[in-house]
């Protein structure tokens, strides 16, 4: 009998060796479905054993460095989980882990998942009222945080166990030290078999609409799923793996945890309180890094430094969380001479679509669908596959391994996001003949204006191409003749100052870059809301264009 070790191995090794050749792989890839899995145990313990290779590097802003093996790793999340369950952690209780990139949060992840718990990672940013609601609606029965941020909780009612990562002279009364787990018995053995398809983690979506929404995944969906994520990146063992994500959302999950340790790779970051590139890339050169992936926010900082100074650029580079512009991809491959490649997925799923090493690129298409996902465009109008622009939807009748178990507490919108029989991914994309996709933008973000369809990506990506702009947001105003008009919110970029005549450069730049009807009409400069994880928050901005702004000027008033 196959073991699950043995089902996972051979489908991630069939990734590795045909991870330059995408029909092969997307064709001969089939998800390993084990009736018991748990990855800690099963997957991470077996590359571990004896394993002296980096597995997690950390550096400081002030020099400090942390390294700690495979090995290492392997007792550490052992004596850990022996010490929880002392503390009274049992199987499919309620974690909230509110940790920063520090080892613990690695190690507690491992101890977790030993333990059959369940893990909801939080945001060190949230405050006492974000907490509440993820402690309340999460049925969270234990508390994992940094000395620094057990204050919050004086305001967040409940009957949880409380654990402080931080020196234990530090640890506040009512709270247990972290550090008492070093003394625990690395001889663990778990108290039974765990089925593939038990909860795992609970993750609360960014909430950039609405109230955040409580996605369910088990022991294979994020950790079976995340080999199209390391297929996607390039990843491969021995490789030093750097992503640029907040501790707390599944991108933290999806590409410094499960896909570089699927590949045996060395996860490496370096923590910061202000972004300086300069520094970064100083550090990405002495750690050797090979791989890297950073969301669109940071990829925009980046050229605005002298990308030259890298001396030894990744061997693959990549962004998610957001569809990154053709200018900025353009600015990389001249520094660095190689091709940012952008993927798609979400909270509730692992990469869906991605451009993966050894694709022929096409310039603004984020790929083609990633191996073990069978992606349709629903019709706007009838819901049928086949459409050659609509929702991205994925065929249940082969359901991904990386998709969610549903909406938690919430079976109504679990059932309407999987209507059908297609898991509805709420964004829009177009095909080609060749069955690559291009992103148009969040089913509630495109709107009309004199009745053409405007994409906001595509406006945004147009701004961009210019050099006062350092982020953009386009969204619709109200338009007494067109019904609605293109306004964009800019950020501008160092040297550049808000006022008329900048507006004036960016509404010519806006007419000869775009069509006449896509011409962004309206303006106004100034920082863009963003929810904790960095994405934008346009329903705000959609709310003050409503309002109207004494800030706005208008191209009608430089003719």
């Amino acid at each position: 009998m196959t073991s699950a070790t043995e089902l996972f191995r051979d489908a991630r090794d069939f990734l590795l060796e045909h991870r330059e050749d995408y029909p092969t792989a997307y064709e001969g890839f089939r998800w390993p479905r084990p009736e018991y899995f748990n990855w800690a145990l099963d997957w991470f313990d077996e590359i571990a054993g004896g394993n002296a290779r980096t597995a997690l590097h950390l550096v400081e802003e002030d020099g400090g460095e942390t390294r700690l093996s495979f090995a290492e790793m392997s007792v550490r999340s052992a004596q850990f989980a022996t010490w929880l369950r002392e503390q009274g952690v049992r199987a499919e209780d309620r974690i909230l882990v509110m940790l920063g990139n520090q080892a613990e949060l690695w190690i507690t992840a491992l101890a977790a998942m030993k333990l059959r718990a369940v893990v909801i990672p939080a945001t060190p940013l949230l405050g006492p009222a974000d907490l509440r609601d993820r402690v309340e609606r999460g049925r969270v029965r234990h508390v994992i945080a940094r000395v620094a941020d057990t204050g919050k909780f004086a305001e967040v009612p409940g009957d949880y166990t409380r654990i402080a990562a931080g020196e234990a002279g530090a640890v506040p009364p009512g709270w247990l030290p972290l550090d008492d787990a070093h003394g625990a018995s690395a001889d663990f053995a778990p108290d039974g078999p765990t089925r593939a398809d038990d909860p795992l983690m609970l993750y609360f979506t960014s909430g950039t609409t609405a109230r955040p929404k409580l996605v369910e995944h088990t022991h294979t969906s994020y950790p079976i799923g995340h080999l199209s994520t390391m297929y996607w990146i390039g990843l491969q063992p021995g490789d030093v793996h750097l992503n640029i994500s907040s501790p707390g959302w599944a991108k933290h999950a999806w590409s410094n945890l499960f896909a570089p340790w699927n590949a045996e790779a060395t996860v490496f970051l370096h923590n910061y309180t202000r972004f300086d590139a300069v520094r970064l890339m100083t550090e990405m050169d002495r750690a050797g890094v090979t791989t890297f992936c950073a969301p669109p926010t940071v990829w925009r900082m980046l050229i605005q430094a002298d990308l030259t100074q890298l001396r030894t650029p990744p061997r693959e580079v990549v962004a998610a969380g957001e569809p990154l512009n053709p200018e900025v991809i353009e600015q990389v491959r001249r520094a660095w001479n190689i091709t940012i490649r952008d993927g798609f997925g979400q909270t509730e799923t692992a990469v869906q679509v991605a451009n993966s090493p050894g694709q022929p690129l096409k310039t603004g298409s984020m790929g083609r669908p990633s191996p073990g996902y069978r992606v349709e465009l629903l019709d706007p109008v009838s819901g049928a596959p086949g459409a050659a622009e609509g929702e991205i939807a994925l065929d249940l009748s082969d359901r991904p391994v990386g998709l969610m178990t549903g909406y938690h507490g919430d079976a109504d919108r679990t059932a309407e996001a999987m209507a059908g029989g297609y898991y509805r991914t709420g964004d829009v994309a177009s095909r080609d003949d060749e069955g690559y996709l291009t992103y148009i933008g969040r089913s509630d973000d495109v709107f009309k204006a004199s009745d053409y369809k405007i994409s906001p990506f595509e406006l945004e990506s147009a701004l961009l191409e210019h050099e006062a702009v350092a982020e953009a947001a386009v969204v619709p105003a109200p338009d007494e003749l067109r019904l609605a008009v293109p306004k964009a919110y800019v950020v501008l970029a160092e040297g550049w100052q808000p006022g008329p005549d900048t507006a004036k450069v960016l509404f010519e730049h806006s007419r000869e870059a775009l069509a006449p009807y896509k011409r962004i009409r309206r303006l106004e400069f100034g920082d863009l809301p963003k929810t904790v994880s960095g994405k934008i928050r346009r329903i705000e901005l959609r709310e003050a264009t409503a309002a109207g702004s004494d800030a706005e000027y208008r191209e009608e008033d430089f003719r």
